[in-house]
C-alpha cells in the first residue's frame, strides 16, 4: 500500500510588503539598545543574508483557518475527489487564529475543526486535528498521513500548513522582516495500483536538551512598550549553527533508508527559512556523498514570499508541480526530498518518488 500525493494547492496572499516598507521602523537590539546603522543599511544586510526582497501578508479581515481553507479547496479540486471521503484533516500551524490588531490566539475549536466546518463536510468519521511542530509541521503531517495509511486507518487524508506570522511579529525587531503569511495543502491517498510512486522513507527528530527555546515568545525589543503583548523571537545564530550541523545528516539518513541514490535526487523542497542557510544545508548534504549540489536542485520562493513557516514547503511544491516557478519542474518518476527545521527544535525529511 503506497501513499501518494494526488492533489496540491496553496494560497499566496495578495498584499505585498517590500523591504522598503521597513525603512521608517524603529529597530532595537534584544537588550533595548539601538543600532549604529541607518535602516537602509540594516535592510541591505538583511537581504544579503536571507535573500528576502518582499513578503506577503493576509488582509485584515482574514485569519489562519480561512487561508487554510483556501489552500484546502485548491488541493481538493486538484485531486478531483469528494471531500466527504476524507478520513483525516491535519492542519499544521503554530499560533492559531489571531485577528488583526489583537494579541489573543484562538485555538478552540481547533484549526482543523474550523477548516472541516468551512468545507461543509458532513461525514463525522472525517477526523480533524491540529499539529504543532514548528516550521516542519506540514512535513510531519504528511508523515502522520503515511502512518494512518500504512496502519489501515485511512485511505485519504488532507494535510495543510497555514500560518499568519504577521500577527505575531515585533515591529521593533529586525527579525520581523523574515516572517510572512501563507498556506499550502496536499491530498495524500492510499494506492495499490501505482507501485512506483509514493513515499519511500521518512525521518523525524526533536532536539530539546539545549535547543528547546531557540525559538520562543518574548517581549518587544522596544522596552518602552509595556502592554503585556508577546511576540515570536529567535536566536538566529544558534538556529543557523544547529541547522547546518543536523539537517544535512537527517536528510542523508532518510535518503539512505529510501534505497535511492544521491544521483537520482531531482529536487529538494526545503523550508524557506533563510536563503544562505538553505544553500549551506544543501551544499553540506551533497558533500556527505562526496559530490556537489546541482545548481537547479533547490527551488526557492523566499525572495518574494518570505518565511511563512509551515506553509513554505507545500507552497513551493505546489508552484513547481503546476509549472509556476520558472526554471523548475518535476516529472513522473523523479525522486524529490521534502525537508524542514524549526521550533522544537524539530527536524524532518521525506523521500518521495513522483
Amino acid at each position: 500500500m503506497n501513499s501518494i500525493i494526488t492533489g496540491v494547492g496553496s494560497f499566496i496572499p495578495s498584499k505585498v510588503a517590500p523591504n522598503e516598507g521597513f525603512e521608517n521602523h524603529d529597530f532595537y537590539n534584544e537588550d533595548g539598545s539601538g543600532f549604529n546603522h541607518e535602516n537602509t543599511v540594516i535592510i541591505e544586510k538583511f537581504k544579503a543574508i536571507t535573500g528576502i526582497e518582499e513578503r506577503r501578508y493576509i488582509k485584515n479581515n482574514l485569519v489562519t483557518s480561512e487561508i487554510a481553507l483556501f489552500a484546502a479547496e485548491s488541493a481538493i479540486a486538484d485531486a478531483s475527489i469528494d471531500k466527504e471521503t476524507l478520513d483525516y484533516i491535519i492542519v499544521a500551524h503554530n499560533y492559531g487564529d489571531i485577528k488583526h490588531d489583537s494579541q489573543q490566539s484562538d485555538t478552540v475549536p481547533s484549526m482543523a475543526s474550523r477548516v472541516k466546518h468551512l468545507l461543509r463536510i458532513k461525514n463525522p468519521n472525517c477526523v480533524a486535528y491540529d499539529l504543532l511542530f514548528g516550521c516542519p509541521g506540514w512535513v510531519e503531517g504528511v508523515i502522520h498521513a503515511q502512518a494512518f495509511i500504512k496502519a489501515g486507518m485511512a485511505k485519504r487524508c488532507l494535510v495543510i500548513g497555514a500560518e499568519a506570522l504577521s500577527r505575531v511579529v515585533d515591529p521593533h525587531d529586525r527579525d520581523s522582516m523574515i516572517y510572512s503569511d501563507g498556506a499550502g495543502a496536499t491530498i495524500i491517498e492510499a494506492t495499490e495500483t501505482d507501485t512506483t510512486s509514493g513515499i519511500l522513507s521518512h525521518a523525524s527528530a526533536t532536539y530539546t536538551y539545549d535547543e528547546a527555546h531557540f525559538i520562543y515568545f518574548g517581549e518587544s525589543n522596544n522596552q518602552d512598550v509595556n502592554n503585556g503583548r508577546r511576540y515570536i523571537k529567535m536566536y538566529g545564530r544558534k538556529i543557523y549553527e544547529f541547522a547546518l550541523s543536523n539537517v544535512p545528516k537527517a536528510m542523508k539518513d532518510c535518503l539512505d533508508k529510501s534505497g535511492a541514490s544521491i544521483d537520482e535526487v531531482k529536487k529538494i523542497f526545503i523550508h524557506q527559512a533563510n536563503e544562505k542557510m538553505d544553500e549551506a544545508i544543501i551544499k553540506r548534504f551533497f558533500k556527505l556523498y562526496g559530490t556537489e549540489a546541482p545548481t537547479d536542485v533547490m527551488p526557492m520562493t523566499i525572495d518574494k514570499l518570505g518565511n511563512s513557516s509551515v506553509a513554505t514547503v507545500p507552497t513551493v511544491f505546489d508552484l513547481v508541480t503546476k509549472g509556476k516557478l520558472e526554471g523548475h519542474e518535476v516529472n513522473k518518476g523523479d525522486i524529490v526530498i521534502f525537508a524542514s527545521v524549526g521550533a522544537g527544535m524539530n527536524i524532518n525529511a521525506i523521500v518521495y518518488r513522483m
